[in-house]
């Protein structure tokens, strides 16, 4: 899907992976008002599918016209709403129900730029030909290469690299949501995308996706070629 804006360029996609029959998967593709976003529900098939996407109607929801501050403040109260719902539905089940998603999001303005994220969803951004990745995963495999335990090497591929260590709709405490803010450049290309593309693809193919076409179509092909067994999905923006 291709959307136009006066600023930014933005386009979507996302697929089951080469193993899963549904896709718990979802994202938010807002040029209009500078949102985007993807989670990635937990928790099986029904509970999972109804995370991501109580979080991506939310976002959604949001109207145009507020400023950076009031759509910041919208952003968290909206995922603070769903932490609680998903809380409270896990409560009313039986047995020790999960019903969680990552979630990262992308607000631009005028000159900067916010990302929020819980969770293993990744934001990256391609700047003069570069790539760095914004988020910093919340996962139990990124806190053992922090406490010196496990190389970044080591990393890859890890047998339990599907822990993560926050989400909406975990834990009983309120949702913890870490942010980064920069300033916004134009020819800045920035890709939000769910755990199942960053193991697949590394970061020599993510850059070279967005330094071309930056197609999430492609990405996605290029995934899939590498026999993705997660979900994947990917929301490539351009800024002009």
């Amino acid at each position: 899907m291709t959307h136009g804006a006066d600023r930014f360029r933005s386009r979507a996609a996302t697929h089951n992976g080469t193993v899963r029959d549904h896709n718990e998967d979802r994202f938010v593709d807002r040029p209009d008002i500078g949102l985007w976003a993807v989670a990635d529900g937990a928790g099986g098939h029904q509970n999972g599918e109804l995370a991501s996407r109580l979080v991506a109607e939310t976002l959604e929801a949001i109207p145009p016209g507020l400023s950076a501050s009031q759509l910041l403040a919208q952003v968290r109260l909206r995922l603070d709403g769903v932490h609680e719902t998903l809380r409270t539905e896990a409560e009313r089940l039986t047995g020790n129900a999960m019903i969680a998603t990552t979630v990262v999001v992308l607000l631009a303005g005028d000159s900067h730029f916010a990302c929020v994220w819980a969770g293993d969803s990744r934001a990256y951004l391609l700047r003069g030909g570069a790539l760095s990745q914004v988020t910093r995963d919340h996962s139990l495999v990124q806190e053992l290469v922090d406490a010196g335990v496990i190389s970044e090497a080591e990393a890859e591929g890890h047998p339990r690299a599907n822990v993560i260590t926050r989400a909406v709709g975990v834990t009983d405490d309120a949702l913890r949501l870490d942010k980064v803010t920069d300033r916004l450049l134009p020819g800045d290309r920035f890709l939000l995308c769910s755990d199942g593309i960053c193991k697949s693809v590394d970061n020599a193919g993510i850059a070279e996706v967005l330094a071309n076409d930056a197609d999430p179509q492609r990405l996605l092909q290029v995934a899939l070629d590498r026999n993705a067994s997660d979900n994947i999905t990917a929301v490539a923006i351009e800024v002009s």
